[in-house]
């Protein structure tokens, strides 16, 4: 039997992928997830609507000084996560993050940081989708309350009662099936249906994006019910007012 659809907000999980980002959300008396690939996050925000609970992997909230290995978010949660720890990036300052070129961005960086600290290239090529949010929650404060950051490998973790997961999502570039099947497996324990990934992830994103979306979909809808936490416990906010935390 079928159990029935939820009521409350709609529930949206997201991440970046190659063609902007995926969206796994579920509707209001909707029981399925729908996926679908969105070129701008503003697009995405308006397709669900003004009751929306969306869960992204992309860091929100920029502090304009980084003291340590990142901001305070990925210091909070890298101890939990063992071999997994690796997952977490350090993102800089504010002023390296709107920097036009990588070069620029290792230098702001290492002026705003201490101990003084360069980007990672991967950190750099995710700074155009955090500015996209960035300026959506800078230009549109109700939408603070409703779009959280979240980390899928913490999230994994969390849902796990605090294990890290036992294998990587990827060996050397390629989709490892152990841990594609670890953490399909623990999505289906949280009302996940396989059968989602049947069919694989639509076009302009790869599996793992639609796996990493889809337990930021459980995220949000965990974070409607009011059970996630803020980490760090006490998160700071950055000068426009936006808190720097990861749910989970």
């Amino acid at each position: 039997m079928r159990k029935p659809a939820a009521p409350g907000p709609v529930l949206v999980g997201v991440d970046g992928c190659r063609a902007g980002w995926i969206a796994v959300a579920v509707r209001q008396g909707e029981m399925r997830p729908e996926t679908g690939i969105f070129k701008h996050f503003a697009d995405l925000v308006a397709e669900f609507g003004a009751d929306a609970m969306i869960a992204v992997d992309m860091p929100i909230g920029l502090p304009d000084r980084i003291t340590g290995s990142g901001r305070g978010p990925e210091q909070a949660i890298r101890p939990y996560l063992g071999a997994r720890r690796s997952s977490v990036f350090s993102i800089p300052a504010r002023a390296a993050v709107e920097a036009e070129t990588y070069l620029e961005a290792c230098e702001l960086a290492q002026l705003h940081s201490d101990p003084p600290r360069k980007v990672s290239k991967q950190a750099f090529f995710l700074f155009p989708k955090i500015l996209e949010i960035d300026r959506l929650l800078q230009t549109d404060m109700t939408l603070r309350g409703r779009i959280i950051e979240c980390h899928p490998e913490f999230s994994f973790c969390r849902l796990s009662n605090m294990v890290p997961m036992a294998s990587p999502k990827k060996k050397r570039g390629v989709l490892n099936r152990d841990g594609m099947a670890e953490r399909i497996g623990l999505l289906a324990l949280h009302g996940i249906d396989p059968v989602l990934f049947d069919k694989g992830p639509p076009r302009g994103a790869a599996m793992d994006d639609l796996v990493d979306a889809s337990v930021n979909l459980v995220m949000a809808g965990r974070h409607a019910k009011g059970l996630t936490k803020t980490f760090p416990a006490d998160p700071e906010r950055d000068r426009y007012g936006i808190r720097i935390a990861i749910h989970g």
